[in-house]
């Protein structure tokens, strides 16, 4: 495979290291929403002619090869939403808000994404149970152990990301979930920052509940999954209501459709669906093994490059996943990231989403650094280039 010429967006003129935000999307992707734009354009679930039956297979399709990509028991447990925090708030209101009592807890970190922490703010307010955050560690990091203390009799579910969006560490999911199994806890997993970059097997992992996003690993903007295991499902309340997810309504009844589609209500995102369907084609012809290897040693490469500039400080050189942070003293993270934007660089600073976290870090705004399979050394050395002209940095900053 010829990865450069995969991405049309390669052909700008810019380096690309924000893709913890969103990522390229290769050509056969693109292809394949248009070839729905263009050829077969229906709603689904609405129409007794061939477009229609078209659309409602090409979604079937999408729905069993997500359900092959992350190894869940049947093509049911996959729902399709708007996007990661979609899929977090449907499941946080739809089952933890029946399931939880005011005496409970909830164990969470102040590392998790906004995603995973105010929609379980909101409902802590509204039901009454305890947040508790299992501390980090110098790092940033979190253990089997931390949690260990963390919980108590009353803990009925964990909330934490596989792959955290700032730190970048990869926290041991089997491991937690086991334990967590043996003391009735449920488990909802962030896989925002892990579907797109690690091997991920529900079923291995025994997860409970994961939520990722399509435009973050090639896909389309606008998608987002939820799985389930299909025996909690069963006990989730849809979030929204309307057409395509009821069998039938009036004054005194509601009967819901089969899961997953009494959580699917209205005209979905038909075009980003179908396209996922490519996007997951495309990955596998990769293979995550080769993405796993391939953004170890650029991660690798980007920390030896960057350790020989003696005014970086990288905050999280340990972290396992493929985002490195660092700053410069002295300076502002969007000043910095200001700067590399001037020699086409794309960075993040700031707080990424993650504004509890600077009450455990030794830091508040950084600038991110995140890598994709596409990325190359020759894109890394431009960086480093840029980074070791420390006077037009200070002259850009006004220093």
């Amino acid at each position: 495979m010829n990865i450069e010429k995969d991405f049309v967006m390669k052909n700008e003129d810019i380096i690309y290291f924000d893709n913890a935000a969103t990522t390229f999307k290769p050509i056969s992707v693109i292809n394949k929403e248009m070839e729905y734009l263009t050829k077969y354009t229906a709603n689904s679930h609405r129409g007794d002619y061939n477009i229609s039956f078209k659309v409602d297979d090409e979604i079937d399709e999408s729905r069993y090869l997500v359900s092959k990509y992350i190894n869940s028991k049947s093509k049911d447990e996959i729902i399709f939403t708007s996007n990661t925090t979609d899929s977090m708030n449907l499941v946080i209101n739809g089952f933890f808000g029946e399931y939880l009592r005011e005496d409970d807890e909830v164990i969470l970190t102040k590392s998790e994404h906004a995603s995973n922490i105010l929609p379980w703010l909101v409902l802590s307010k509204k039901i009454g149970f305890k947040i508790k955050y299992a501390p980090l560690d110098k790092e940033g990091k979190l253990s089997l152990e931390s949690i260990k203390k963390t919980i108590t009799r009353n803990t009925k579910a964990i909330s934490i990301a596989h792959v955290t969006n700032v730190i970048g560490d990869i926290r041991d999911i089997k491991t937690i979930t086991k334990y967590a199994h043996k003391k009735g806890i449920l488990v909802l997993i962030d896989g925002a920052q892990s579907v797109p970059h690690i091997k991920t097997d529900v079923q291995d992992l025994d997860i409970d509940f994961l939520a990722f996003s399509a435009h973050k690993m090639c896909g389309p903007t606008g998608l987002g999954i939820l799985y389930g295991k299909y025996e909690l499902l069963k006990y989730m309340k849809p979030f929204k209501y309307g057409g395509g997810m009821n069998e039938i309504y009036n004054e005194n009844t509601i009967e819901l459709d089969d899961i997953p589609y009494r959580f699917e209500a209205g005209t979905p995102n038909v075009s980003a669906i179908i396209a996922f369907s490519e996007t997951i084609k495309y990955l596998n012809k990769i293979g995550i093994e080769n993405i796993e290897r391939t953004e170890k040693y650029l991660k690798h490469y980007l920390i030896k490059e960057l350790k020989t500039i003696p005014y970086i400080k990288i905050y999280n050189e340990n972290s396992e996943g493929s985002i490195v942070l660092i700053n410069i003293d002295g300076i502002e993270s969007g000043d910095l990231g200001l700067y590399l934007n001037t020699k086409n660089i794309c960075v993040r600073s700031g707080k990424h989403c993650v504004k509890m976290l600077e009450e455990e870090a030794e830091f508040k705004d950084t600038v991110r650094i995140s890598l994709y399979f596409y990325n190359s050394y020759e894109e890394i050395d431009k960086l480093i280039l840029a980074l070791k002209d420390f006077d037009n940095i200070k002259k850009y900053v006004n220093l």
